[in-house]
């Protein structure tokens, strides 16, 4: 039997991960086998690792190991023979929902942190798209997340001329940055708490910064985008679109406080539940919230750009780690302010 390692979360450890050997797949007739080149860490993945697996599904409540990893980049090294449309050396990327054993690295039987992917039923441009081979595979393994930043910045349906704010310059809100400013807004702001992550922003072409620890966001924005009413007529901002990609209290706030009449707010980052949410500040500006989950169409629509403008989404890279320290990698991943964006490469 030939092996592989496959990286899982640990039931019986939470807050870390098992390297396990486990049997290399052998794609069937219309499957194709994918050598990991790349593979991206989520936010989502240490989530995983802090609960040691995931409770869905259970009907007890108990945690089952889950393989992990949704953000790969490889090579074909096997396809089936039926397989037409995809050859040995293609260099692809992978729709995790796309798998009809689950979701890849988020509680289907596939994961996409080990040496080689079994991708079941394969077809080009639903399951895989094939990028060129000038695009280094770990930035090649960010076409996930920057789908999912690519979605929220469809829902804004912003235009060139609205004024726009993203808080959070995480992967997800540097992401929007890039799209934002590729769709020709002229104005994008982008809010957050850590210095480095401020200059990032600047670097990947945010117009402003605003370092909401130390500065009135409000008076700020007030400042960058004008001044406008809320729907009493007090003086607000005059930001049009508001995009939450840090998930924090705070920042529902700090829209509220801002924004003006007919302002909207698009909320891609993960919610905890809260109930102190101002509805009543939501009224008087008349503030439409927008949800942004996933990439209904998003997956492979962004490939053709990450690929023409590889150099931009580069920078939002801040360690790419070796596959022997992925202990490492995903330690660093748990660390609040530690990394921002972390690929695994393997050899």
């Amino acid at each position: 039997m030939t092996t592989m390692k496959s990286v899982q979360t640990s039931p019986t450890k939470p807050d870390t991960i098992d390297v396990v050997e486990i049997e290399r797949p052998v794609p069937g007739p219309r499957d194709a086998l994918m050598r990991i080149r790349a593979c991206g860490i989520c936010g989502t993945d240490t989530f995983f690792v802090h609960m040691g697996g995931t409770p869905y599904g259970s009907s007890d409540g108990s945690v089952a190991s889950l393989p992990l990893g949704h953000e790969p980049a490889g090579e074909i090294v096997e396809v089936g023979a039926e397989v037409a449309d995809l050859k040995v050396g293609d260099r692809v990327v992978v729709n995790p929902q796309g798998a009809p054993s689950g979701i890849i690295g988020c509680g289907g039987e596939l994961g996409g942190m080990r040496d080689y992917l079994l991708i079941e039923n394969v077809v080009v441009g639903e399951s895989v798209a094939v990028f060129p081979d000038d695009v280094p595979f770990d930035v090649a393994a960010l076409n996930e997340p920057m789908a999912v930043a690519r979605h929220c910045v469809n829902r804004s349906e912003a235009t060139e001329d609205d004024k726009v704010v993203v808080f959070g310059a995480g992967p997800i809100g540097l992401g929007a940055t890039i799209w934002l400013k590729l769709r020709g807004v002229r104005n994008v702001v982008v809010a957050d708490v850590i210095p480095s992550r401020l200059e990032t922003a600047l670097a990947v072409g945010a117009d402003a910064v605003i370092n909401s620890a130390t500065e009135d966001v409000t008076a700020r924005l007030t400042e960058l985008h004008g001044e406008a009413p809320n729907a009493l007529g007090q003086r607000r901002a005059g930001t049009d679109i508001y995009i939450d990609a840090a998930g924090v209290p705070a920042v529902f706030d700090a829209v509220i406080a801002s924004a003006k009449w007919k302002a909207k707010m698009v909320m891609v980052a993960v919610q905890k539940k809260s109930d102190a949410i101002d509805l009543g500040g939501m009224l008087r500006s008349e503030l439409t919230l927008v949800a942004s989950q996933g990439y209904p169409t998003e997956i492979f629509e962004v490939t053709a750009e990450l690929a023409e403008h590889q150099d931009r989404f580069a920078k939002l890279i801040s360690h790419r780690v070796p596959f022997v320290d992925v202990d490492r990698a995903f330690e660093l991943a748990r660390t609040p302010g530690a990394a921002e964006k972390i690929v695994v490469t393997f050899d």
